[in-house]
């Protein structure tokens, strides 16, 4: 078994588990948790077989299987699946246990405003930079989309994903070089800002965020729509 599927599968074991803890009955959301989880990874997918085609970055396959779809090693599609249900189960198991706790309006909004100046900021400074540019422009969107439609989803998505971080800077940080020999995804320099968390480029803060929020939007999307039938 590869280190990178090995790592994923881990990483899944605690919430696949405890999904059926009776306090955060987390499997009766999969009806809506799943599709969220593909219909967000669509994107996700299709962008990184791009970035990959075109250099931004890479895998080194002393980490990986021999099996690659459309130029990505089956581990990083798995990625996709993987990574947002443990995100999202850590959202989920903070609003079961602590279900009080969560921003004001007012802070919400400072939040959400200040990070909309930052992130339109750096798209436009590093406007040059593909990785930089497409997920803070990605970001700024899914922010005000969920500001505008389902701004209770930020009130407390702000304060887990500081949780979320935890397991995410130990996950990545195995992935970009961090306590192993080689990075198991290298990044190319000149499609990133260079700002790095220990080994981990700044901009995976954004692509992670990002993909958990587009995830939780669109569950909100699918609960409203179906949830009543």
């Amino acid at each position: 078994m590869s280190l990178y599927l090995t790592i994923e599968l881990c990483s899944l074991a605690v919430p696949l588990i405890f999904s059926f803890d009776k306090k955060v009955a987390f499997y009766k959301l999969w009806k809506y948790l799943f599709p969220s989880i593909f219909f967000s990874a669509l994107f996700f997918i299709a962008v990184d077989i791009y970035f990959t085609r075109i250099g931004v970055w890479g895998f080194n396959p002393q980490y990986t299987t021999s099996l690659f779809l459309a130029g990505l090693p089956v581990e990083e599609i798995i990625f996709f699946l993987i990574i947002p249900y443990c995100s999202i189960f850590i959202h989920y198991v903070f609003i079961a246990y602590f279900p009080d706790t969560a921003l004001s309006i007012k802070m919400t909004r400072i939040i959400s405003l200040a990070a909309i100046v930052i992130l339109s900021a750096t798209a436009i400074i590093y406007i040059n930079r593909a990785y930089t540019a497409l997920y803070s422009v990605f970001l700024l969107v899914v922010m005000i989309v969920t500001w505008l439609k389902a701004p209770g989803i930020l009130n407390r998505y702000y304060l887990t994903f500081l949780i979320i971080l935890i397991p995410f800077f130990i996950v990545n940080g195995i992935l970009t070089g961090s306590y192993i020999e080689d990075e198991v995804v290298w990044y190319n320099s000149s499609e990133i800002t260079g700002f790095r968390i220990f080994t981990i480029p700044v901009e995976d803060t954004f692509y992670g965020f990002s993909m958990i929020l587009s995830s939780l939007l669109l569950m909100n999307v699918f609960q409203k729509t179906f949830g009543r039938k």
